[in-house]
């Protein structure tokens, strides 16, 4: 399944990245207990695992907080921040699978959810083609 990389405009044009970034950016549905939503997320081969704004685990009926808590951090000079994790189902393109999402209280409000290693990349084989700005997932045989 192939999926476009998002055209983003820049608020103000860069020297160096001009007036449009383009980022790996994918529409998918999460699921959890007859609730669902659609949302996008970034495909990030650097992220340890999945996490999504708390505010879309509580619209899906969840008790954010009583989930298993991880304490975790990025290129950003912090403690950390925590996510707490929760079975759902994730639909992208056509397929469906059951994985272990966190959800956290400090994602930025102009944020998206982001697909990492654990719950993601453990299920697809993922190509990256900038230059004609497409991401392809191919579904890994289940074991």
């Amino acid at each position: 399944m192939k999926f476009d990389y998002f055209k983003i405009d820049l608020p103000r044009r860069s020297e160096f990245l001009g007036g449009k970034v383009l980022r790996p950016i994918i529409p998918l549905t999460i699921i959890h207990g007859g609730q669902s939503t659609v949302y996008t997320a970034l495909v990030d081969s650097g992220a340890d695992f999945c996490v999504f704004d708390a505010q879309v685990g509580e619209y899906l009926g969840l008790d954010i907080r009583s989930g298993l808590v991880e304490k975790f951090s990025g290129i950003e000079e912090s403690d950390g921040i925590e996510a707490f994790f929760h079975d759902v189902v994730l639909k992208i393109g056509g397929w469906e699978y059951k994985t272990k999402v966190g959800f956290s209280y400090n994602i930025a409000n102009q944020g998206y959810a982001i697909l990492g290693q654990k719950g993601f990349f453990e299920m697809f084989a993922i190509k990256f083609d900038y230059k004609k700005g497409e991401i392809e997932l191919i579904q890994k045989p289940k074991k």
